[in-house]
C-alpha cells in the first residue's frame, strides 16, 4: 500500500507543488493523476520512489517511511517500482532487447557490466517482457527505427524486467498519436489486471483517464479537489479541477 499523510512539497523557489496530501492507494490499483499543468501531477508520483523530496508529512511504501531510505536500501526500494517517461529515455544506437536488459545491470557484478555478459535467465526475462507488451519481433532492432509508440513499449518492457510491484508513467502517452496512445494505454491496462501490478498514471488526457483507470485523483494547485471512482467523474468535478480550461483539457 502507497500512503500520503499530510504530504507537502515546497520548492526552493518558495513554490508549494503539494499541499496537504493525505491519501491510499491499494496493491492492484489502476490510478490516474489529472489536473492542469503545474498542478504537481508530477511531484505527486515522483515522490513515491524519492525523485522527488517531500517537505512535510509522511509517505510510506507497504509500511515504509520513504523519507528514511538512504544508500543501497533506497537503491533496493527503487527496484520494485518502475518508471516510465514521456520522453521513453532509451538508448537509441542500440538494440531493442539491450535496452530492456539495462534494467539488469543493478543485480550485475562489475565484470559483467563491463562486458555485456548477462546470464541466460535475464536473456529470457527480457524477451519475455517484450513479448508482454507485443514487441517481441521487435528485439534484435535498433531503438531509433522503431515508432513512438513501439518505444515507449520498450521503455514499458524495461520496467517489467525489474519484476516492479508498482509502476509509475510520467505523461506516458503525451508525445504518441491518439491510436498509438490508446494501444500503450491498453498495454498498461492489460498488465495491470493479469499481472496485478499497481499503476499510477500521470496523464493529461482526461478521456483517456476516464476510460482506462479505475480510480481518478484530480489536483488542483497542488490539493487533491477530487478521489474516486473514474465513473464519477462529471462536468462539475472537472470544472473543479480545471476551471476555465474544462473544455481545452477534454
Amino acid at each position: 500500500m502507497i500512503k500520503f499523510d499530510g504530504v507537502g512539497k515546497v520548492y526552493p523557489n518558495g513554490l508549494r507543488a503539494l499541499d496537504d496530501i493525505s491519501l491510499e492507494i491499494d496493491h492492484g490499483e489502476f490510478v490516474a493523476v489529472i489536473g492542469l499543468s503545474g498542478a504537481g501531477k508530477s511531484t505527486m508520483i515522483r515522490a513515491i520512489n524519492r525523485m522527488h523530496e517531500i517537505s512535510e508529512g509522511t509517505l510510506t511504501v507497504n509500511g515504509i517511511d520513504v523519507s528514511t531510505l538512504k544508500g543501497r536500501e533506497l537503491r533496493r526500494f527503487r527496484r520494485g517500482i518502475g518508471m516510465i517517461f514521456q520522453s521513453f529515455n532509451l538508448v537509441t544506437r542500440t538494440t531493442v532487447l539491450k535496452n530492456v536488459l539495462s534494467a539488469k545491470v543493478p543485480d550485475l557484478s562489475l565484470w559483467r557490466v563491463l562486458l555485456g555478459a548477462f546470464p541466460r535467465k535475464d536473456h529470457i526475462a527480457a524477451l519475455e517482457a517484450l513479448d508482454k507488451v507485443g514487441i517481441l519481433e521487435k528485439a534484435y532492432v535498433r531503438a531509433d527505427q522503431l515508432s513512438g509508440g513501439q518505444q515507449q513499449r520498450v521503455a514499458l518492457a524495461r520496467t517489467l524486467a525489474q519484476d516492479p510491484r508498482i509502476i509509475l508513467a510520467d505523461e506516458p502517452v503525451a508525445s504518441l498519436d491518439p491510436v498509438t496512445a490508446r494501444q500503450v494505454m491498453d498495454d498498461f491496462r492489460r498488465i495491470n489486471r493479469e499481472l496485478g501490478i499497481t499503476v499510477i498514471i500521470n496523464i493529461h488526457h482526461v478521456e483517456l483517464a476516464l476510460q482506462y483507470a479505475d480510480r481518478v485523483i484530480g489536483i488542483r494547485e497542488g490539493r487533491i479537489i477530487f478521489d474516486g471512482r473514474s465513473d464519477r467523474v462529471n462536468g462539475d468535478v472537472l470544472e473543479n479541477i480545471y476551471g476555465r480550461d474544462t473544455e481545452e483539457a477534454l
